[in-house]
């Protein structure tokens, strides 16, 4: 009796102590920096129309900014069939959902090509000190960030010393909108086809060349018929390069800057809500048409 009474009392005492016990705190949630509110005139620039494809199809009208720093020999055979008018007419003869859209085939077939010569693969480039980088993410061997519109990833800046020409390698990252020249299984098969991303697709990248990216009219893009090949295909109609547009006809266009506080402000804020998942596709580059 005396045993079992000691034994009730041990363990309502254990019991209190549990009881008095503090809890621990669960962990904190992150504070996730606010999105932007609407941007200032400071926040925007106007892409160089010299670099601006103004495609317009059957669906709507795309813009598509040229980055002449990423693929150099690309962004002028593209200008060049552009002003040759190549591509008016051209079918989308190759759509799929969740990925691209497909032209600029003179057969409308995926089995043709312009009389001009392969291109020589711009998989990669050298980004130097002077390249107008915009980091948004440092992974410590190497650096995600935009060159205007177009994401891009990058060996990290501290290799710059270590090389020859004081550059590193950075590649483009096939976000949605991104443009990308198609070519056949030789690496120098570029030609005159391109495509345009639907969705992210980062399989891609190193693989093709990227050389631009859809600044306006992504749900243009996205509306294009689908099909492998398209039943009664979406084409595009005419394309010009911006600059080319008499004055009173060219569209005014304005793109969010990577250098501004507003674009700072929308990383910061994707970035806070995204963690470890963080991609540059997910960051808005917004844009103004008029």
């Amino acid at each position: 009796m005396i045993r079992t009474l000691l034994i009730s009392t041990a363990v309502l005492a254990l019991a209190g102590s549990a009881l008095a016990a503090p809890k621990a705190k669960a962990p904190a949630a992150p504070v996730v920096p606010p999105a932007p509110g609407a941007p200032t005139a400071a926040d925007w620039r106007t892409p160089d129309p010299e670099n601006v494809l103004v495609i317009d199809t059957t669906k709507g009208r795309i813009l598509v900014e040229l980055s002449p720093e990423v693929a150099p020999n690309h962004v002028v055979r593209v200008k060049e069939l552009t002003r040759t008018g190549l591509y008016d007419g051209r079918l989308f003869f190759r759509v799929i959902d969740a990925f691209m859209a497909q032209t600029g085939d003179p057969k409308d077939t995926g089995e043709g090509n312009s009389d001009k010569p392969d291109l020589e693969a711009e998989f990669t480039f050298r980004r130097g000190p002077q390249t107008p980088f915009v980091q948004v993410a440092d992974q410590t061997v190497a650096e995600i960030g935009f060159i205007g519109a177009l994401p891009v990833m990058t060996q990290s800046s501290m290799l710059m010393p270590m090389t020859k020409d004081g550059k590193i390698s950075g590649w483009g990252l096939y976000c949605p909108g991104v443009a990308g020249m198609a070519r056949g299984e030789s690496e120098a098969s570029a030609n005159s086809q391109f495509f345009l991303m639907r969705q992210a697709y980062p399989s891609l990248e190193k693989r093709y060349t990227a050389f631009g990216r859809v600044i306006s009219g992504l749900d243009v893009v996205r509306a294009i018929k689908v099909g492998e090949p398209v039943v009664d295909p979406d084409k595009m109609l005419k394309v010009r390069v911006m600059a080319d547009i008499p004055a009173a006809e060219r569209p005014k266009v304005r793109v969010i800057d990577p250098n501004s506080a507003w674009f700072k402000a929308e990383v910061a804020n994707v970035r806070g809500a995204m963690g470890a998942d963080f991609t540059a596709c997910a960051i808005k580059i917004p844009s103004e048409v008029k």
